[in-house]
This record gives C-alpha cells, structure tokens and sequence, in this order.
C-alpha cells in the first residue's frame, strides 16, 4: 500500500468515525490515479470496517468495464425501516435491483457457477453519501475510493424465482414522499446485470473477498439519485419483485 492510499483511506475512516471533517477538496497528492489504487483505498477501509455482506456494482454501459465496491452489515436495512437522522449526510435515493447468493460462489467461476449459486433477487433503494463534503465534488476515482458513494441499502423482500424475472422489461415507480418521481421499464445503463454479477465474482475473488452464501449484491442505479431532506419517506414499488420502503428521519 502506497502512502497516499494509506492517507485517504485513514481520512474516510476518520471521517466515518466523526473524527474529521469531511474535505472539500482532496489534495491532488491522495487522489487515486488508476483505478487499481482506488480499489486499494476500498480494501484498506473495508479491512477495518469488518466482514463484507454485499456488494455495489455498476457499468456505465453494456460494453464498459463494470466497477464495485464491498458493502458491510451497518449500512444493509430491512424493508420499512426508519433510517437515523445522523446516519447520513446526505440522502440520495435510487431504485434498483439486487441478487442474493445462496451459495459460496467457489473457486471454479463461471457464469454457470455464479448463477447458480443465485438464491433470489430483490428490490432495492440505495441510499447515495459521501465522506466528502458534496457529492460528485471530487475526481471520480475519489469518489470510486469513498465505498463509491455508498451510504446505505434498503432490502425488499425475495423473489425466489428469479430465473425466470426479466429485470431489463420490469416496470418501477419510484415516490418520494408518496408522490411519483421516477417511472420506468428496465434504466440500467449496464443493460443486463447478470453479466455484472460473474464479472464481480471474479474480480471480488482477485480481491481476495470471494462471494459466500447471504452475499447481497445491487446492480445499479434504474432511476438516478434524488437527493432528499431529512424527514423523508421513500418507495419503489416494482410490477414483478413487488415495494420496497424506507423513512429517512
């Protein structure tokens, strides 16, 4: 590990700790240069933030090089559940939709093997933060190195016969505060997220943070982030996996 990748990685853990303020602009010496030392930063915080229980990941396109980040217990919520006021710093909700393991996806990967090893699929709503000041203030590899602007999942209930769900066709509506802000069929900019799924067992197992059995893992943004205030409640009702719900105090 370089020293700037064990500078910024210290800073975001003080900053997750309340330690330090958030920076408004990263020195030009700690921001990561390739992708590789971004994922460094991630490794480094996740080491001391404990056992990873899920994962993000995302692509900007069906043919660009998808990109993730490991998710730990604390940030993982049931359906319904009433987020803390100081939990966040800022509340960026999107829907989208995520795949449970049920199984070690094991040494051997393929796309059998990672599929498979699926138990169910879910609806979600992410919850977008930052150890920054802002969002989207920073460099991108700095913001890929900050859990890439991960604040918080919110977990629907399993739909366990995914293998014949066709999430690039599924109809969303997502409200804030229970009016419509958000409705679609499919928006997930990687196209079909089943290719990300055997792409990020391999690059978790590289990692050397293989994809075990209760592994969630979100596939990305269907609707884009809408930032909230506090005192906020969020849903995404989906035709198919069904709603998914949470207040933001």
């Amino acid at each position: 590990m370089t020293s700037a990748t064990a500078s910024l990685a210290a800073h975001l853990l003080s900053v997750r700790k309340g330690v330090s303020a958030p920076l408004t602009q990263v020195p030009a010496d700690l921001v990561p240069t390739t992708v590789t030392e971004a994922y460094a930063v991630q490794n480094s915080v996740a080491a001391a933030l404990g056992p990873v229980h899920g994962w993000k990941v995302g692509a900007s396109s069906p043919e660009a090089e998808p990109s993730a980040a490991p998710l730990h217990e604390d940030t993982l919520f049931p359906d319904g559940v009433v987020i803390p006021a100081d939990f966040l710093r800022h509340r960026g909700v999107e829907a989208e939709i995520a795949w449970r393991f049920a199984h070690d996806v094991g040494d051997t990967i393929t796309r059998e093997t990672v599929l498979n090893a699926i138990g169910s699929v879910h609806p979600v709503i992410e919850i977008v933060d930052t150890r920054y000041e802002r969002p989207a203030s920073q460099p991108s590899l700095a913001h890929m190195a900050d859990q890439q602007s991960h604040g918080a999942l919110v977990i629907g209930a399993a739909f366990s016969h995914w293998k014949t769900f066709d999430p690039t066709s599924e109809h969303f509506v997502l409200r804030i505060d229970h009016r419509q802000t958000a409705e679609r069929i499919g928006g997930n900019a990687a196209g079909d997220p089943l290719r990300l799924l055997v792409w990020l067992a391999r690059h978790a197992a590289e990692r050397g943070l293989p994809i075990t059995a209760g592994t969630i893992v979100t596939t990305g943004s269907l609707s884009g982030a809408t930032f909230v205030p506090h005192r906020t409640h969020v849903s995404a009702c989906f035709d198919t996996l069904g709603s998914v719900s949470a207040f933001l105090a």
